[in-house]
């Protein structure tokens, strides 16, 4: 059942900023192995990347979240399982659930940490979440 008022441009920032949340953790675990595994002689140069990386994953969150005060959505629960991501949120004052299996967030987040990583500047495409 779709959310009353809710536009695609609403979902799509929904889904970025899921996916960007994603993408973050995935980017500070990635630093962390580097790091910590001892295999490579010069970790800080693969680290200083993946960092650069994440930084600008955050930048695009954080204008995510000012569109999120503008336009009264609010994300107030996100719960994983072996299907996927799920996110339940409030979007002027209705509330609704978006499924992204992780068949297409494996796709989609490969897509940024590309697009984060070369630094240029392409926009990852974006793909259709599953509303319920």
């Amino acid at each position: 059942m779709a959310v009353p008022g809710l536009h695609e441009d609403d979902l799509a920032l929904i889904k970025s900023a899921l996916l960007l949340e994603c993408l973050q953790r995935i980017f500070q675990r990635d630093a962390r192995v580097l790091e910590q595994s001892g295999v490579l002689k010069s970790p800080d140069v693969y680290v200083d990347f993946i960092r650069h990386g994440e930084s600008r994953a955050s930048v695009v969150l954080a204008e995510i979240h000012g569109q999120f005060r503008q336009r009264n959505i609010e994300i107030y629960r996100i719960s994983q399982d072996e299907h996927g991501i799920r996110a339940e949120y409030r979007c002027r004052g209705f509330h609704g659930k978006m499924n992204i299996f992780w068949s297409a967030l494996q796709q989609e987040v490969s897509e940024r940490m590309r697009a984060y990583l070369s630094g240029s500047g392409e926009t990852p495409t974006r793909s259709r979440a599953r509303r319920t």
